[in-house]
């Protein structure tokens, strides 16, 4: 069975939608409840056994530079493209590490370290079954657990995916390949990198799901009204508005 051997956390953006706190701290870094998102995923993988972090970034690089001196086995990677490209440019950059790799985004708050446990079967997407709605990202499965579609207009129920995955040695050198392809060779910069696998090369991947047993355990900061909802601290920006 595969094994998680290293992380790559993609941290470059601007997090423009949460001006203008982002205006000069990069949005990874925004603390809530005292400690800045990113600590959260690195302090879970480390828990987790996974000391080999590679972060992606670009906008306010500068501002990463403390993580390596704290988190020993972390590495920062450079994003020269993150200024004119979409998260595509992000994965490119990292594309050597991507064996036995889990991915994730730098944006998110982690509750619960189980959802970066190392053993996995099968390349592919956390997901959680959920019965009161899926706003987006919903994944149909057949009955041997293989994502068949993925889309992103939700659903009443079904299996929600959230923004972690797991490639497998030989599944991340087809990424690879693909994402050379699509960014350097075809000059696609406007994709996320998930469509790579998702839409553009479906049929050559069988992706399954890692059952994470709560969305929750989870949480995706994408505006101010929601950081303030976890943080009180925010409303203040939200009042300003």
């Amino acid at each position: 069975m595969p094994k998680v051997e290293r992380a790559i956390i993609t941290a470059a953006g601007f997090g423009s939608r949460m001006n203008p706190i982002t205006l000069d701290t990069p949005k990874p870094l925004v603390p809530v409840n005292g400690k800045p998102m990113i600590e959260t995923t690195i302090d879970a993988l480390r828990k987790q056994g996974i000391y080999e972090i590679y972060v992606i970034v670009g906008y306010l690089k500068e501002k990463f530079e403390y993580l390596t001196e704290k988190y020993p086995g972390l590495k920062l990677i450079e994003n020269p493209d993150y200024e004119t490209a979409n998260s595509i440019s992000s994965l490119y950059a990292a594309r050597e590490h991507l064996a036995n790799s889990i991915v994730l985004d730098g944006d998110q708050i982690i509750y619960n370290d189980s959802v970066f446990a190392p053993e996995f079967e099968r390349s592919g997407y956390n997901a959680s079954y959920k019965e009161d709605g899926v706003p987006e990202w919903l994944a149909e499965i057949d009955e041997n657990g293989i994502i068949q579609k993925v889309s992103i207009e939700g659903a009443e129920k079904g299996w929600a995916i959230s923004g972690i995955c797991r490639w497998t040695e030989e599944d991340a050198k087809k990424l690879a390949r693909h994402l050379e392809i699509e960014f350097k060779e075809k000059n696609n910069r406007d994709i996320y990198w998930d469509a790579i696998a998702l839409w553009v090369y479906p049929d050559e991947y069988e992706l399954g799901i890692f059952v994470q047993e709560k969305l929750s355990d989870v949480v995706e900061v994408d505006s101010l009204e929601e950081l303030a909802e976890i943080d009180a601290y925010y409303k203040k920006y939200i009042q300003k508005n």
